[in-house]
């Protein structure tokens, strides 16, 4: 894909494929015909990078409770990369018509694509997959994420743990950094991971956080309107 205002990454995440219960088929029926219609409607391309879900969840529980104690980071974290190449390869499947055949995974190869929709997952231990949208920005020359999570935005405090917690529109990154620190761990809750926020930063790449199963706000993103979510810049 060259580089094109047409051209989104769009940063997956697992909890929206596959929250606890099970693989919701229901959100990925409509976020099929919704990128079907964006690519067929507003000739719009995408990358689209897939997160683990509670599949590396339940695999690092697993693991920590049959060794009978902790589980080192590293193998927390290949648990995780392989749980987005499961999911990344369902995702592939679904747009299988449109998408390249090929799931990107090793993001220090460059592939040509030129297909309307790019498969992305995990990489390797240290970062989430937010790290590898970020990447994939850097290697195909873009500079926006759209983050699809399952929160409405980024606060100030985590909302479930304070009534008071207020709404961001609008922060940067220095300031986002803050909250979230410059530290990864396997498993960790964060809109955007520490990681992947400094590289964000050093590449001047902006980020937009909105709750994916809406995906008429998602447009609203897309299209440069005013939508419900938080922005980094």
């Amino acid at each position: 894909m060259a580089q094109s205002a047409d051209v989104f990454v769009l940063s997956l995440g697992g909890s929206l494929i596959v929250p606890n219960g099970g693989i919701d088929t229901t959100f990925l029926s409509q976020f099929h015909e919704f990128i079907r219609r964006q690519v067929s409607e507003k000739k719009r391309r995408f990358f689209i990078t897939v997160g683990g879900g509670a599949i590396t969840r339940d695999y690092q529980k697993a693991a920590r409770q049959v060794r009978g104690h902790d589980l080192s980071d590293t193998d927390a974290d290949w648990l995780g990369v392989h749980a987005t190449r499961l999911n990344a390869q369902l995702i592939r499947a679904i747009f299988q018509d449109l998408a390249d055949p090929r799931v990107i995974k090793h993001y220090e190869i460059i592939l040509k694509i030129q297909s309307p929709v790019a498969i992305a997952a995990g990489w390797k231990p240290g970062w989430s997959t937010d790290y590898c949208a970020v990447t994939v920005c850097q290697d195909y020359g873009l500079t926006q994420v759209v983050n699809m999570t399952n929160v409405d935005q980024v606060y100030d405090k985590d909302p479930n743990k304070h009534a008071d917690a207020k709404p961001i529109t609008n922060i940067s990154w220095e300031d986002y950094r803050k909250m979230v620190g410059d530290v990864w761990k396997p498993g960790m809750n964060a809109p955007f991971d520490p990681i992947a926020s400094k590289l964000a930063q050093d590449l001047d790449v902006t980020v937009k956080i909105v709750n994916g199963k809406d995906l008429s706000n998602l447009e609203l993103a897309l299209d440069g309107k005013p939508f419900t979510g938080t922005t980094i810049t």
